[in-house]
């Protein structure tokens, strides 16, 4: 898992803020149940190398209640 080097400033797959973002080349487990930080993850594919990734965009509870574009 590394951070991308150029992150967009919103998050690809759906348009709204994020708090950060983590590129994964890699299997990986996404639980948000008991989350106190973060209320859903994005995933967009990428590219690590020319190897296939996932870039997940977190967003926090108060991100992913606000209305799209905010």
């Amino acid at each position: 898992m590394h951070i991308p080097e150029d992150p967009p400033a919103t998050c690809p797959a759906c348009g709204d803020p994020y708090e950060s973002v983590s590129r994964h080349d890699d299997g990986f487990v996404v639980n948000l149940l008991d989350n106190e930080r973060y209320q859903r993850v994005c995933f967009d594919p990428a590219s690590d190398g020319g190897d296939p990734a996932l870039d997940c965009y977190h967003h926090t509870h108060r991100q992913a209640a606000a209305p799209s574009g905010e």
